[in-house]
């Protein structure tokens, strides 16, 4: 079992579920990634979502793509985030997972990729634009480093391809919430509650995370309600740290904690 099994494994006994924020390595400078982080640890993440910088991020929406660029102009590179990784490493156990796509991979290879990440202590990857037909090579090498690689489905995924999704994963799968990018809407839509009751029907042990548009309280507990083992929460973190000069750390840390006493109340 993967530090991502254990820790779900873990939640389901205590009748918990994750809370997984997202974070973009490099945003808005390095240093102040590292006090945000603090802050999600402390607030009581069971899951840290890491973003690594691409220039073409066809998932995000425009939050997301600002702390890329932003982190691009800041010169972080793969060396930058194996350090971030270190730092973490240092503070706590909770599983981190890698965000970024799939050319960042293929141009390192697969091999030097997911051994870097292994090595700095990385748990899983999230690469959205990688097809599932064309992931063998991908997955293999994943799954020789002991690291889980996390699809995603989105709300008109047919069930055939939702099963295909499911073979994929490991770790959990990814439910993207809304139609377009992530950031672009807000609030629990039907047609996201109607994909998670029929994906959680199919998914069998393995969890199924809700992200893309999550942004309150209210949020996360009609998620979990409805079957969600996971919840994840980037943009607003982002635009909460858009324009801060100080206190970003005491913020993200009451944000998340608030969010976090959500994941308890399981009906």
């Amino acid at each position: 079992m993967s530090r991502i099994d254990d820790t779900f494994a873990d939640l389901r006994r205590r009748n918990h579920r994750a809370l997984i924020p997202y974070m973009m390595v490099g945003y808005p400078d390095y240093e102040s990634t590292k006090n945000i982080i603090r802050g999600m640890i402390s607030g009581g993440a069971d899951v840290i979502e890491l973003g690594f910088p691409f220039s073409d991020p066809l998932a995000d929406g425009p939050t997301i793509q600002r702390a890329a660029t932003t982190s691009l102009h800041n010169g972080t590179t793969l060396s930058t985030y194996y350090d971030v990784l270190d730092y973490i490493r240092d503070l706590t156990e909770i599983p981190l997972i890698c965000m970024t796509y799939s050319n960042i991979a293929y141009n390192i290879g697969y091999e030097g990729f997911v051994s870097g990440l292994q090595k700095h202590g990385a748990d899983g990857i999230i690469l959205p634009d990688m097809p599932i037909d064309e992931s063998e090579e991908y997955r293999y090498t994943a799954s020789k480093y002991n690291m889980d690689t996390i699809f995603l489905a989105s709300p008109n995924s047919t069930d055939s391809r939702c099963a295909s999704i499911i073979e994929a994963s490991n770790g959990f799968l990814y439910l993207v919430a809304v139609y377009g990018t992530t950031g672009t809407q807000t609030g629990v839509q039907r047609y996201a509650i109607d994909a998670l009751c029929r994906i959680k029907r199919m998914s069998g042990n393995l969890p199924v995370g809700v992200g893309f548009g999550v942004r309150t309280s209210e949020d996360v507990r009609t998620y979990i309600k409805n079957g969600a083992d996971a919840i994840i929460v980037g943009s607003a973190i982002l635009n909460m740290v858009h324009g801060a000069s100080s206190g970003m750390e005491a913020a993200i840390h009451r944000y998340v904690s608030t969010l976090k006493k959500s994941t308890t109340a399981v009906v």
